[in-house]
C-alpha cells in the first residue's frame, strides 16, 4: 500500500480505478486545453506578447471586465445573503417559486438573458425609461454590463450560502442573546464568522463566472472599444481576424488573473476557517 493512502476495502470500485478515472477526466477536460492555450501563445515572441497584452484597447477591456465583475460579485454577496437568509429562515406562500426563480440564470441561455436585459434597460424599455430622466443610461453602458453580470452571478452566491445558513445552530444565537448581545452584535460576531468561508466561496464563484461571461454582456454593452468592450469580446474579435496568438495571449492573462484570484480566496477561506475554529 502506498504510504499516506488509507484504503477502505468496503468501498468499490477502489482507490486506484477512481483516481485513474479522475485524473484522465480532468486531463481531457481541463489540463490539456490549458496546455494547448499556453503552447499556442508560446508561438509569439516575448516582445509581441507584451505588445498585445499592453495595448491600450486590451488594457481597457481588462479593467472593465475585472472591475465590473468585482462590483457585480460584491452586489451579489450582499443581496445573495439576504435572499439565502429569507429562503432558509422563513416559510411563506410562494417560497418554492422564489427558490426556483433563483436558478433562472442557470437555466436561461446567456443570449436570451442578454436580449431580455437589453430590452428592459434600453431607453424605451420598462426599466430604462425611468432611468433616463435620472441621467442613468441602462443599456449600452457600463451600468448595463454590471446589471448583466449581477444577473448571471446571483445563483452562485445563494446556492453556496443556503447550506451554510441551514447548518447554523440556533443555540449559538440564543446563547448570544442571553449574554446581552443585540441582533446586530449576534449577526456580526456569531452568524458572519460561521458562514464567512461560504461567503468567500460564493463571491469567488460569482466573480470568476462574471469575468468570463460573454453571451449576456455582448448584447447590453454596446461593444464600444475603450468604453464598453469586455475582454472576452476582444478575444472573439481577434479570433474572427484569424489572429489566434493574440487571442490566446489575452486569454492567458485573464486565466492567470483568475488563478491568482482563486488562490487568494482559498487562502482567505483557510484563514477564516482556522480563525473560526
Amino acid at each position: 500500500m502506498i504510504p499516506g493512502i488509507q484504503k477502505n476495502p468496503g468501498r468499490l470500485p477502489g482507490f486506484g480505478l477512481t483516481l485513474g478515472i479522475t485524473m484522465s477526466y480532468l486531463s481531457l477536460i481541463v489540463l490539456i486545453p490549458l496546455v494547448g492555450l499556453g503552447v499556442k501563445t508560446s508561438e509569439m515572441t516575448w516582445e509581441r506578447f507584451w505588445e498585445v497584452i499592453t495595448d491600450p484597447r486590451v488594457v481597457a477591456s481588462y479593467k472593465l471586465s475585472i472591475g465590473a465583475s468585482f462590483i457585480a460579485a460584491t452586489i451579489n454577496l450582499f443581496f445573495g445573503f439576504i435572499v439565502a437568509w429569507v429562503l432558509v429562515q422563513y416559510t411563506f406562500p410562494g417560497r418554492k417559486i422564489v427558490d426556483a426563480i433563483v436558478d433562472l440564470p442557470f437555466a436561461m441561455p446567456t443570449a436570451v438573458s442578454g436580449i431580455a436585459l437589453t430590452a428592459l434597460y434600453a431607453n424605451n424599455g420598462w426599466i430604462g425609461q425611468f432611468l433616463e430622466p435620472l441621467g442613468i443610461k441602462g443599456a449600452f453602458s457600463r451600468f448595463g454590463i454590471v446589471v448583466a453580470l449581477t444577473f448571471i452571478g446571483l445563483p452562485f452566491v445563494v446556492r453556496i450560502l443556503q447550506p451554510a445558513l441551514a447548518d447554523l445552530e440556533s443555540e449559538n444565537e440564543e446563547a448570544s442573546a442571553s449574554l446581552g448581545a443585540n441582533r446586530l452584535q449576534t449577526f456580526r460576531r456569531v452568524i458572519v464568522p460561521a458562514v464567512l468561508p461560504a461567503m468567500l466561496t460564493g463571491f469567488a464563484l460569482a466573480f470568476a463566472r462574471a469575468v468570463g461571461e460573454y453571451g449576456s454582456v455582448v448584447f447590453i454593452s454596446g461593444n464600444m472599444p475603450m468604453k464598453t468592450e469586455i475582454a472576452p469580446l476582444l478575444i472573439i474579435t481577434k479570433l474572427e481576424q484569424f489572429d489566434y496568438p493574440a487571442a490566446t495571449a489575452i486569454a492567458v492573462v485573464m486565466l492567470a488573473f483568475s488563478f491568482v484570484m482563486l488562490l487568494v480566496i482559498n487562502l482567505l477561506q483557510l484563514w477564516s476557517t482556522a480563525r473560526a475554529r
